[in-house]
C-alpha cells in the first residue's frame, strides 16, 4: 500500500460545493494581492506628485523605486516567516495574512510622506507573502487530483488578474467623477482592504488539511474526522503516519527540483513585475497611452484574463510542463517582437504585440509557477511550507530587483526597447529550465508528484 492510497478519498472526490467555498475563501485573498500589487503601478505618478515629486525632481526615481518595491520586500520576509510557521498548522495562521493586508491597505490612505508609504506597504507586503505561502498549500492539500491544477490556476492565478482589473476600473471611475488625484490614489490603495476583510471569518473556519494532520501533526483521529467531513467517507488508519524524516534528507535528494522551481519564480517575477510596476507608465507611453489605468485595464481584461481562461481549459489536460514552456516562449517572442518592431508599428498594433506577452504569461507560468503550483506539487508535505516559502521569496526578490533597478538603471540606460529585449532573453532561459528540470504533475496525487511515496511505506 502506498502513502497516496491513504489520501485517495480526497484525491478521488468530485468537484463540489466544498471546493467552491474553498476557492472563494482562498481566492479573495489572492484577489486582494493582485489588487494591492498592481494598483501602485497605476497610481505611482499621482502618489509622488502629491508629495511634490515629478520626473525632473532628483529624488523622483529613488522614491519611485522604493514605493514600488516596499510591498515586495515585505512579501519576501512574510513568505519566509509564514513558511516556517506553516508546520505549526496550515490554518493556524490563516486569516492573519488577510488581516495584515486589511490594516496595511487602510493605513495607506493616511500617510503624509513617501517614507511613511514605504513602511506601510512593507507591512501590507508581510500579508501578501503569508498569503502566497498559505493559500496555494491549502488549495492543493484540499483539492482532488483531477482538478487540482485548475483549482489553483483559478483561485490563485486568475483571481490575481481580476484584482488588477478592478484596481484599474476603480481608478477610471474616480477619475471620470472628477476627484482630485490626491484623493484618487488614497481611495484606490485603501480599497484593497474590502476584499481582504470579507474573508477573514471564512479563513478562520476552514478545516485543517488532512495531509498536515497525518504527516506533520500525526493526529490520525483528526485526520479521519476531516476526511469524513470533506470527502464524506469513513476511513480508518491503524498506524501513525507522522513523518520522521529530516528536512535535510528531502533537500539532499530533491534540491535540484526545488532550486529550479525557485529560479523559475524569480525569473518570472523579474519580468512580470517590470510590466506590473512600470507598464502603466513607461510602456504605456511608448504605445501612445498616457492614462496608466487605461493601459492596465486593456492589458489585464483584454489579454491577461483570456490567458488565464486558456490555462483553466488546458492545465489539467495538456499539463503544467508544456503549458509553462509554451507560455515562457510566447512571452519571450512577444517581448522580442515589441523590442524590434515597436518603432515601426502603429501604436494600436504595438499594444497588441505587448498584450500577447500578458496573454502567454497568464496562459502559462502566471497560472503555474507564479500561482505557487510548483512549490506545493513538487515538495513533500513536511517540507512543503519551507519549499513554498523559498519559491515565493525568490519571486519577491525578482520583483524587488525589477522595482529597484528598472527605473534607476535600465530605463535611463537602454529605454523601453532595450528593457523588453533583456526580459525576452530571461524568459527564454526560464523556458529552458522548465524543459530540463521540471517533471509533469498533472492528475497525480501530491504524494506521487512530490515523490513522498518513496520515503514511506504504509
Amino acid at each position: 500500500m502506498k502513502l497516496s492510497d491513504v489520501f485517495k478519498p480526497m484525491d478521488d472526490k468530485k468537484f463540489d460545493m466544498f471546493h467552491i467555498k474553498s476557492l472563494l475563501t482562498t481566492g479573495m485573498g489572492v484577489f486582494t494581492d493582485g489588487y494591492d500589487l498592481s494598483s501602485i503601478g497605476i497610481v505611482i505618478g499621482a502618489v509622488l506628485a502629491s508629495f511634490g515629486l515629478h520626473s525632473k525632481t532628483p529624488e523622483y526615481n529613488y522614491w519611485e523605486a522604493w514605493v514600488s518595491s516596499s510591498a515586495l520586500i515585505g512579501a519576501a520576509i512574510g513568505a519566509i516567516i509564514f513558511g516556517i510557521l506553516s508546520n505549526k498548522g496550515r490554518k493556524t495562521f490563516y486569516g492573519i495574512d488577510v488581516a495584515l493586508l486589511s490594516i496595511g491597505a487602510v493605513l495607506q490612505a493616511f500617510v503624509s510622506s513617501p517614507l511613511e508609504l514605504v513602511l506601510v506597504r512593507g507591512l501590507l507586503g508581510l500579508g501578501v507573502g503569508a498569503d502566497y505561502v498559505l493559500s496555494p498549500m491549502i488549495m492543493a492539500e484540499h483539492a482532488n487530483a483531477k482538478d487540482r491544477g485548475k483549482i489553483i490556476a483559478l483561485g490563485f492565478g486568475l483571481m490575481w488578474g481580476f484584482g488588477a482589473t478592478v484596481a484599474a476600473g476603480i481608478y477610471l471611475v474616480l477619475t471620470s467623477l472628477g476627484y482630485s488625484l490626491d484623493t484618487i490614489w488614497r481611495v484606490v490603495l485603501a480599497a484593497g482592504a474590502i476584499p481582504a476583510i470579507s474573508v477573514i471569518y471564512l479563513r478562520r473556519k476552514i478545516p485543517e488539511t488532512p495531509r498536515y494532520l497525518a504527516r506533520i501533526k500525526g493526529d490520525m483521529k483528526a485526520f479521519e474526522n476531516v476526511v469524513k467531513q470533506v470527502a464524506g467517507k469513513e476511513v480508518r488508519v491503524n498506524e501513525n503516519l507522522k513523518d520522521i524524516n529530516s528536512f535535510s534528507e528531502y533537500f539532499k535528494k530533491q534540491w535540484k527540483i526545488f532550486l529550479a522551481a525557485a529560479s523559475l519564480w524569480f525569473l518570472f517575477d523579474l519580468s512580470a513585475y517590470t510590466g506590473i510596476l512600470f507598464g502603466p507608465t513607461a510602456i504605456a507611453k511608448s504605445v501612445g497611452i498616457n492614462n496608466p489605468a487605461v493601459f492596465s485595464f486593456v492589458t489585464e481584461f483584454g489579454f491577461t484574463v483570456p490567458g488565464g481562461l486558456l490555462a483553466l481549459a488546458t492545465i489539467d489536460r495538456v499539463g503544467r510542463r508544456p503549458m509553462q514552456i509554451i507560455g515562457f516562449v510566447g512571452m519571450a517572442g512577444s517581448l522580442m517582437s515589441f523590442s524590434f518592431f515597436r518603432p515601426l508599428l502603429p501604436a494600436f498594433l504595438a499594444l497588441i504585440v505587448y498584450g500577447m506577452y500578458d496573454f502567454f504569461m497568464q496562459a502559462g507560468p502566471g497560472s503555474i509557477s507564479a500561482a505557487g503550483m510548483l512549490g506545493v506539487e513538487l515538495a513533500p508535505t513536511k517540507v512543503r511550507g519551507t519549499v513554498q516559502s523559498i519559491t515565493v521569496a525568490s519571486g519577491r526578490i525578482g520583483a524587488t530587483t525589477a522595482g529597484l533597478i528598472v527605473p534607476t538603471i535600465i530605463l535611463p540606460s537602454v529605454g523601453v526597447d532595450g528593457l523588453t529585449l533583456i526580459l525576452s532573453l530571461l524568459t527564454f532561459l526560464a523556458a529552458a529550465i522548465t524543459y530540463f528540470f521540471i517533471p509533469e504533475t498533472k492528475g497525480k496525487p501530491l504524494e506521487e508528484s512530490s515523490m513522498e511515496n518513496q520515503y514511506v511505506k504504509v
